[in-house]
């Protein structure tokens, strides 16, 4: 059972009193809306056995409740047709709070006991073999790198294959990658062409694995396709934007 609420911040009301209004050179911070979701195992269990799970509970714990909640705001934005809607991840948490409590307790977001997770470490980053995020940014604002279609695609594939949609993830790839065939082509920046014509081979892989043959059912090796695809096409990306060596000879 999936119990939503809104806490924190005053109803906001933009019809009223719509004249302008002086601001202190040093406003206050606004309070915002702070969104509260419980997720309540409806199977009842004894008293013994409910604090033996709120003591041994974890960061892994939490996982299946975060599915849970994920899959309701992927129907919201469906429901909705608001491409604006994210999915939530633990990072965006303020707190996690594991508890236990009769029905109504729990119903209304409150417990009999509880503890609090620690905040998850942070995923340890992988050496970048392109530019770092921070040169990269300062390439693309000022002028001096272009984006590619593809780079959005292809993170929107990557989000799609961690949170476990297969099938959008196959989709998402094969326009990644069709996108990727035409602007690395078009890219005289580097030499991409053994690369080009990996990628070229994925293609044809997704292209069978998404064919309207296969009426949205994917084999079983399916998600060993999409991931490889996947990697293969995100190495390609590091590959454009590493840093050129520049051998010095000194006399």
């Amino acid at each position: 059972m999936l119990v939503l609420a809104t806490l924190g911040a005053p109803q906001r009301h933009r019809l009223r009193d719509r004249r302008r209004r002086a601001v202190a050179p040093e406003p206050t911070a606004t309070p915002v809306t702070t969104a509260r979701a419980t997720i309540v195992d409806a199977q009842p269990v004894p008293p013994a056995e409910a604090e033996r799970w709120v003591a041994q509970a974890g960061q892994e714990t939490v996982a299946p409740a975060l599915a849970q909640l994920a899959r309701a705001v992927r129907a919201h934005r469906l429901a909705s047709g608001d491409p604006a809607v994210h999915e939530p991840t633990l990072a965006q948490a303020l707190v996690v709070r594991i508890g236990h409590g009769d029905g109504e307790q729990v119903a209304a977001g409150r417990w009999a006991a509880a503890r609090e997770l620690s905040p998850a470490p942070p995923p340890r980053r992988r050496r970048a073999v392109g530019l770092q995020p921070h040169e990269r940014l300062a390439a693309l604002l000022g002028g001096h790198e272009r984006p590619l279609a593809c780079e959005e695609l292809v993170l929107r594939a990557r989000h799609d294959c961690d949170h476990g949609h297969l099938t959008q993830a196959a989709f998402q790839l094969r326009a990644a990658l069709d996108a990727a065939l035409q602007e690395l082509t078009d890219d005289a920046a580097r030499d991409m062409t053994t690369r080009l014509a990996e990628l070229a081979e994925h293609r044809a892989r997704l292209e069978a694995l998404t064919a309207p043959s296969a009426g949205g059912m994917l084999p079983p090796d399916a998600g060993e396709i999409v991931t490889t695809a996947l990697h293969r096409v995100e190495a390609a990306l590091r590959a454009r934007t590493a840093p050129h060596t520049h051998p010095r000879l000194e006399r």
